[in-house]
């Protein structure tokens, strides 16, 4: 149980709103199926093309979409990232502007935890600023959560952060993200289910809740983070 008396409460995507299952065996799977395609359909859109050029200089190739060998290429770096599972933000651009055609299709609907629309219904009600800090892009978190299984659930979010602002296992990303609320880190609780992200955000000075979700890995830290189950293990 936590009991949180502060403004803001800045939360993670995967193993905390939604299964890693669902991210893994869902959107990243359908974002390697429909990789090739999407690259050769947006091959002359220059967005695409920064993207992908932006991608093949972090994997250490030259390579450009606009010819088949060179799509080719860059279709097998993101491919090689995805399996290590590496928080490049080229490629979580990618991905999203791929998971953009899945959910606006309607191929795609974000798994989120029973729990989590209420819960943010009733902070919000409260007048808890409400934010989400997740290594994929701004854009995709913003497809994600409007279309969920529970439907929209954007209009109870005020803002996002990616990988752009900083790593999530820095110090510093919270640091910038405290000073962009505008608001005194001990001011924001920071959900995740990762401990060296909790590290980071408790060592700024932030409260700190450790997401105990089915599914989710042990993980280790320096700090004794409280535990949940549920955002309804949440006082305010």
């Amino acid at each position: 149980m936590i009991v949180f008396a502060g403004e803001v409460i800045l939360l993670d995507v995967e193993g905390t709103t939604s299964s890693i299952d669902f991210v893994y065996d869902v959107l990243f799977a359908y974002a390697k199926e429909h990789i090739a395609a999407f690259l050769q359909t947006n091959s002359q859109d220059d967005e695409i093309q920064e993207i992908s050029q932006a991608l093949a200089k972090e994997a250490g190739i030259v390579a450009d979409i606009r010819n088949g060998s060179g799509c080719t290429q860059i279709v097998l770096a993101a491919m090689e990232l995805m399996k290590k599972d590496v928080k490049s933000t080229p490629l979580k651009a990618l991905q999203g502007r791929i998971w953009k055609a899945g959910f606006n299709s309607g191929q795609l609907v974000a798994h989120v935890f029973d729990d989590v629309p209420s819960s943010l219904a009733n902070w919000a009600a409260s007048g808890i600023d409400i934010r989400i800090y997740s290594s994929g892009s701004i854009e995709a978190q913003k497809l994600f959560f409007r279309h969920t299984a529970a439907g929209d659930l954007t209009p109870h979010l005020r803002g996002h952060y990616d990988t752009t602002t900083g790593p999530k296992r820095e110090q510093e990303s919270y640091r910038k993200i405290s000073e962009n609320i505008g608001v005194r880190p001990e001011q924001i609780l920071f959900l995740s289910d990762v401990g060296a992200e909790l590290d980071a955000a408790r060592s700024v000075g932030m409260a700190t809740g450790a997401t105990l979700r089915p599914g989710n890995r042990p993980f280790e830290s320096h700090y004794n983070h409280e535990q949940i189950q549920t955002f309804t293990d949440i006082t305010l």
